[in-house]
Formats: structure tokens, sequence, C-alpha cells
């Protein structure tokens, strides 16, 4: 047998979708052997088996127009059973209608057994009288669900175990892999190797497929970190208002779960949150209703700006400032329900390459402030089911590179304007600067006076 010369990762075909791979990691001459891993080839890889890998490889799976499609999904992690347990997990998600409707599609959603429903947004500014608030007579009945993201895992799950097309395999993280050459391969760090024809990255914020793609992302740390606890409430009965505090530090949110009963997000700096996490239970109580009912001073020309748009806006038949709402208080949470992540923002300025495409947090990450992060990430898999289904349906492949640049276009419409929407959002409640302090409560009383900003608002993020 002559040697024949490999790059880092080839596979030379051997017969009907089946390879050899080599493992060499720098260009060398060798001969393959009998004990060179032999891999089989899929239509699609899907790496990263998260919330949102898992829901991209059901839905694809359920696709009609992809049903002769072999799909894989590799998941790091170990293959685990799923049982609810009278505890709330610490790790919640805001779902907007339209990823609901995605659920309801692949028909996970019957599996939710659980979910806190948000009726109102109340908003409101620590440094200011301004606040904003949404409801149901200026928005859909349903603002949000707020699920547990093991309960949304789990669901998903239930439903690719019953599809015949698409193949799950555990303990499978990344390594290496190679794309741009027809077939893309992939070596995992348990000695397998793997081609497709197209390969979906799913694999978070630090994606090895968007590495390999060399997509420049842009990404900066905001210095924060997001403090998480599931609290016990005192007079919050019927429970479905999302209260959000922007503080001088960053926003404190409460994510209705049950009666009595929410999800802390609180976005704070690093020695503070170290704080949080080692005060004892009754500091952190403490704590958690101090920066909902604190009373900050108001600077005087912020105070007097408030009240002249106040007035202004009566003249005009226009609704003034909110009217004041009351957040419940904290008399408890689960123990050892505490945890902090940090917090950041990141966008990789191509979603698409040759046979390979990037999808949720691979491709963009945001502040939690909006709640928007996962939203987006299902947005990209309604979008990408669609394009794929109707290359397929049209004749073409699902690699051609038009259709996932249309893919590519029409995320990045979407995603680019919520997300730089977002940091400006963060950026102008994260100072204590008055002439910013004034043009933001004067922002918030504006949007709230007028209605079909609002409604706009709530448009663009449940879509």
């Amino acid at each position: 047998m002559l040697p024949i010369k490999v790059p880092r990762l080839i596979c030379a075909l051997t017969g009907k979708n089946q390879f050899y791979c080599s493992k060499h990691l720098s260009t060398s001459t060798q001969q393959f052997s009998s004990d060179t891993p032999k891999t089989q080839h899929y239509d699609i890889i899907i790496a990263g088996g998260g919330m949102v890998g898992t829901t991209l490889a059901c839905t694809l799976g359920k696709n009609k127009k992809l049903a002769c499609k072999k799909i894989l999904l590799l998941e790091g992690g170990k293959k685990s059973s799923y049982q609810i347990s009278d505890k709330y997990s610490n790790r919640v998600v805001a779902l907007n209608p339209q990823t609901i409707s995605l659920f309801k599609k692949i028909d996970a959603w019957k599996h939710i057994a659980r979910y806190g429903t948000v009726k109102q947004l109340h908003v409101w500014d620590a440094l200011s009288d301004a606040m904003i608030n949404f409801n149901h007579d200026n928005m859909r009945d349903t603002v949000a669900y707020i699920i547990e993201n093991d309960l949304i895992l789990n669901s998903v799950n239930e439903e690719v175990n019953t599809l015949k097309t698409v193949t799950v395999e555990n303990n499978a993280k990344v390594k290496e892999c190679e794309i741009g050459d027809n077939p893309n391969v992939l070596l995992l760090e348990n000695g397998s190797c793997y081609s497709c024809d197209l390969l979906l990255g799913c694999d978070g914020a630090n994606s090895k497929v968007r590495d390999s793609m060399k997509a420049q992302y842009v990404n900066w740390s905001y210095n924060q970190r997001g403090v998480v606890a599931t609290l016990h409430l005192k007079g919050a009965e019927e429970n479905c208002v999302a209260w959000q505090r922007f503080l001088p530090t960053g926003p404190i949110a409460l994510l209705p779960l049950k009666e009595n009963m929410s999800s802390l997000v609180w976005s704070t700096t690093p020695a503070h949150a170290d704080q949080l996490l080692k005060m004892s239970a009754q500091e952190f109580i403490d704590a958690c209703n101090e920066a909902l009912w604190k009373v900050y001073k108001i600077d005087g020309f912020v105070g007097e700006a408030t009240k002249l748009i106040d007035n202004c806006l009566k003249v005009l038949n226009c609704p003034p400032n909110a009217i004041r709402q009351l957040p419940p208080s904290v008399c408890g949470f689960e123990e050892q329900s505490r945890a902090a992540f940090p917090l950041g923002f990141g966008h990789a300025t191509k979603y698409v390459g040759d046979g390979v495409a990037l999808v949720g947090d691979a491709a963009h990450k945001i502040h939690p402030l909006a709640g928007q992060g996962v939203n987006l990430g299902f947005g990209d898999i309604e979008c990408l089911n669609r394009i794929l289904g109707e290359a397929v349906y049209n004749g073409s492949t699902i690699t051609n590179k038009d259709y996932l640049l249309r893919y590519e276009t029409e995320r990045q419409r979407h995603n680019v304007p919520t997300m730089l929407a977002v940091d400006g959002i963060h950026r102008m409640y994260n100072t204590e600067f008055t002439p910013l302090v004034m043009l933001r409560s004067i922002g918030l009383q504006l949007t709230h006076a007028l209605t079909p900003v609002k409604r706009s608002i709530i448009g663009h993020a449940s879509s």
C-alpha cells in the first residue's frame, strides 16, 4: 500500500457512508491501517446538546422535508435521567410566545409539567421616579413563561428519543474539527471520529465549531456577575408580575415561578456578587429586600425634568408616568440555590461557512437583563429549520451556500438590533451620571406613554 499524505484530519472514502479517519495533528505521511477508527457518515451533525442543540435536533428530525436526513447530536455530558423535584432549579429562562409555539409544534410542550406565567412587567429606576408597566391591556395576555432549564431539556429529549432519524451520543466533546472540504470531519475527545455534510455549531460561547470557521468574534466582559437564587416571597399570592429594578450597580429581577415563589436574577459587580454568596441566610434576605425597597436620593434636576414631562403628557392626553406598584417582600430562599455566573457580550461576524452554521450562543451572547438570550437561539432554530426545508424541497442541498446565507442574513437582521439595544440599555443604566439618569428617565416616561411603541417593543421581543 502506497503512503498517503494527509493533513490534520482527513477521512478517505472507503465505501458508502463509511470513512477511515486519520487522527494526526499535523501534516505527515502515514499508511491507513486496520486499527484506524472507522466512522459513520451523517448528513447533519449538531455539536452541543444543551437546550438549543437538542431542540434543533428535535425540530430538524420532525421536519418532513428532511425526513431522509440522518442527524447526529453530540452531547458532551453523561446521559442522565430527569425526575422533577419539589424544589425549583435556580437556572430558569423566560420564554416568549413564539418560542412556546415552537415547543408546541415539536410536541415538547406537553412534557412541561410546571411553569410560571408573566402577565405584567414592572420596570423602574432606583435613581428617579420613572417607571414603565407592560400588561395585558397593551400586549399579549401572556408576556413570558418562566421555566427551569433542566425541565426544558428533558421535555425536548422526550421527543428526540422518539425520532428514528436522530442519533444521540453522550460523552461526546469535540476535540478538533476540519470544515470546508466535503465532508466535514470531527474528532472527539473520546477518540471517535465522524464526518458530515452539514455541521451545526450549538456548542456555546466558547464554540470550537466557530473557532474552526475562523469567524471573527466580537466580545467583551461587562465586569458583572449574575447572582441567581430561588426566593420565597410574602405578598405574592397570584404572582404573575415580573419585577425589575435598575440599581446603580446593575438590575435586580424577580421572575414568577408559582404562588409566593420567584427566581432571582441580580446583575452586580463581582465583589458584591461574592459578598452575596457568602452572606448568612438572613443577611442575604435583607440584601434582596434593600435592593427592591431602598429609597435613593433623587437628583433635583432629574426630579424636575420628570415632573415637567409628566405635565406635558397630561396636556397631550397621554398616559402619565406609570402608577407605582409595590414589589413583594423576600422572606426566604431555597438552600443551596445561590450561584453566580459572569456576564458578557459576544457576536460572530458570520454565522455560516462552507457546510457549517452557528446557532444560539455559539453565534451570539447578550446580557440577561431583557431575558432575550435563549429566545434568540430558538429563533435561530425556527429560521434554519425553515430554510433547510426549503432548500431540499426546491431540489437543492442542505449545504447550498445561498440558502445558508439567507439564514445568516435573516437572523442577523433580527439579532443585531436586539443585542445592540440590550447593550445600550445596560450602559445607559450602569451609571449615576446625572445627564444620563435624566435621559433614561424621560425615555421610560415617553415609552410608557406611547402605547404603539410598547407594542412594537414587545412584538420584536416575541419574534
